[in-house]
């Protein structure tokens, strides 16, 4: 976060200090365990959030809606398909429109890297950054930064490994970011057409190692996150066939009898049978179910933060504890 302005965005986490982000974590941790839900809907009330999707989701989609709904906001959400983007209206023309029917937040979603930055520019209101392209996908890392510690306490020392499709994946850059920020070493594994090896050279100050063989990888590590490939964002031919990429790649059942200790995380949506076996993403080891109730939790206080109302949640809760009313 820079210096304080009118009006707060979250484009990505790449120039979050430690004490942002668990700043943004605490207030996350003191929802999850407030009492009041009367007191909560006080914290948005009257604000107007807008979901501005270009791109179909269901987790980030559904959990900042549910987010705004607990905290007392108005929701309104817009389908790119179903608007006046179909007609040629620009994100300039869209977020300015948006912002004279009296939007606060927007939440927004994209399949081109930088888009969110492009309505930031034009818009009045707080835009948070819900994906865009390859690029950022700040509140998903926010939350599997949650859920790691919640796991382990403090993830400083810890070796996480990224499996996956890699070069295409904007969880990929954000968790780079937040997990290194946070003390931990990242282990970035995926076939040679899906991580060059010249990735882990974009990020010199941080401790980000590429190698193409998952089982070096899981003998290194403390947790080890799953990704989607992305089929719909490939071209060219980046792998002979899924087949294939489980047999090399995938966390399948006999895989990992020998790594029944390693917490499992994906960010979903899962193709089960291709990047991890059902058995493993619905068994003891599995935080995929974790990761998603985290979400409307991180995603609140990203709202409250953008709002500038974190404080007024803490302060809340210091009254509360104070008056032995609700505590968090």
């Amino acid at each position: 976060m820079t210096a304080a302005t009118a009006i707060r965005h979250l484009l990505d986490v790449d120039e979050w200090s430690l004490n942002d982000i668990q700043h943004l974590l605490e207030i996350a941790e003191t929802l999850r365990g407030w009492s009041d839900p009367a007191a909560l809907r006080s914290l948005l009330r009257g604000a107007v959030v807008v979901t501005l999707f270009y791109e179909n989701s269901t987790r980030t989609r559904v959990s900042f809606e549910l987010a705004a709904k607990t905290l007392g906001a108005d929701v309104v959400n817009i389908s790119a398909s179903a608007s006046s983007v179909t007609k040629g209206e620009t994100i300039r023309d869209t977020v300015n429109t948006l912002d004279a029917l009296g939007a606060n937040i927007i939440v927004m979603r994209h399949e081109h890297s930088g888009a969110p930055n492009t309505a930031a520019r034009w818009s009045k209101s707080s835009i948070i950054n819900a994906g865009d392209g390859w690029r950022a996908h700040p509140s998903q890392a926010l939350l599997d930064l949650l859920t790691l510690q919640s796991i382990f306490g403090s993830v400083a020392g810890k070796k996480i490994v990224i499996a996956g499709d890699i070069v295409h994946s904007r969880v990929a850059r954000s968790n780079i970011y937040t997990l290194t920020t946070a003390g931990a070493e990242v282990i970035l594994c995926g076939p040679p057409t899906m991580l060059p090896k010249t990735f882990a050279a974009a990020y010199p100050d941080r401790k980000v190692s590429v190698t193409f063989s998952i089982e070096e990888a899981l003998a290194r590590a403390d947790a080890v996150m799953a990704l989607r490939i992305q089929k719909e964002r490939m071209t060219g031919g980046a792998l002979p066939s899924l087949r294939e990429y489980r047999q090399y790649f995938g966390l399948t059942a006999d895989r990992m009898q020998a790594y029944a200790h390693l917490p499992i995380l994906h960010p979903g949506p899962m193709n089960e049978g291709v990047e991890l076996d059902p058995e493993v993403a619905h068994g003891a080891q599995s935080y995929v179910e974790h990761q998603v109730a985290n979400g409307p939790f991180v995603r609140m206080a990203i709202l409250l933060w953008a709002a500038r109302k974190d404080d007024a949640l803490l302060n809340m809760v210091r009254l509360a504890n104070t008056t032995g009313g609700a505590e968090a």
